[in-house]
């Protein structure tokens, strides 16, 4: 346990830099949301593309990781369906914090994968990721917007995660090498996105108190923190992982939700408020379990 936390600790630091320098005046709002467009859009698809683009594992190789990674999301999106009957939320409530018992903060997880087993970790979460944030985006986006139709898929299509992995799997298939300097200049962005995605996450953290009922908060947090992560170690000797797969598996089960569910939330129904605090809640109880999971799978 110890252990775990002191290898987490300069991650969460990060976290916690964040949220100190959105105190400071001269970071102020558009700084952030710049910072935030500029991981997303640029720095984040560079990492997820390269490491796929290089990966030495091929989506065949992992695909008894990747039926572990989906069994536990389709079970996480079921548990949290069951919030609407249990918890009696109003719809645009529960459709926004839908997503927060399933999808998973890539930030945390690559951080932790990298330090966890270096690049054959990065490679086998990255594979993971590529296959998982389409399905999560899917069910997030049909809970926000049931009749949109063609709107969904043309939102995934245009989602840069998923356009980098894709682009990564197929670079990865044709078996060419990347050009030198394409290989240094996205070494470059790779090697920025997990400091600078983390230090984003940090300064993201807002605790709006009576924007969610008690229960409500315990619920989706007992799913994403406890009961993923817990099936992910129950399936993953049932399928016979490796060592790094079963510790993959177990961390993008047991990360926090992801701060882009935020920004969905707002720009979809604009019910954001309750969505920022789980991610808020969720990111600091997840300095505790994170390293409790990460200690019980090695």
């Amino acid at each position: 346990m110890i252990a775990s936390a002191l290898l987490l600790l300069p991650d969460f630091l990060l976290i916690a830099l964040g949220a100190a320098m959105k105190r400071v005046r001269a970071f102020d709002a558009p700084f952030w949301r710049g910072l935030e467009r500029f991981v997303y859009f640029v720095l984040f698809p560079a990492l997820l593309f390269r490491a796929l683009a290089t990966a030495t594992m091929s989506l065949g190789d992992a695909s008894r990781l990747v039926v572990v990674g989906v069994l536990f999301t389709l079970a996480g999106m079921a548990l949290s369906a069951l919030a609407k009957p249990l918890l009696h939320l109003p719809q645009p409530t529960f459709a926004a914090c839908f997503q927060c018992a399933f999808r998973f903060n890539t930030y945390i997880a690559l951080a932790a994968a990298s330090r966890l087993g270096g690049t054959a970790a990065v490679a086998a979460i990255s594979l993971l990721i590529g296959v998982l944030v389409p399905l999560v985006n899917i069910a997030a986006i049909a809970a926000l917007a049931p009749r949109r139709g063609k709107g969904v898929w043309l939102a995934i299509a245009r989602n840069p995660l998923v356009v980098a992995c894709v682009a990564g799997l197929g670079w990865n298939a044709l078996a060419v090498p990347l050009p030198g300097f394409v290989a240094k200049v996205l070494e470059l962005l790779a090697g920025a996105a997990l400091p600078l995605g983390l230090v984003a996450a940090g300064a993201g953290l807002e605790f709006v108190l009576g924007t969610l009922p008690l229960r409500a908060i315990v619920w989706w947090h007992v799913i994403k923190l406890a009961a993923l992560p817990a099936l992910a170690f129950a399936l993953a000797p049932l399928f016979g992982l490796s060592v790094i797969e079963r510790q993959v598996a177990v961390l993008l089960a047991a990360v926090p939700t992801a701060p882009s569910s935020y920004i969905l939330a707002m720009q979809m129904n604009g019910t954001g408020a309750p969505v920022a605090l789980l991610l808020s809640t969720g990111t600091l109880l997840a300095i505790v379990t994170l390293p409790l999971w990460l200690a019980l799978v090695g």
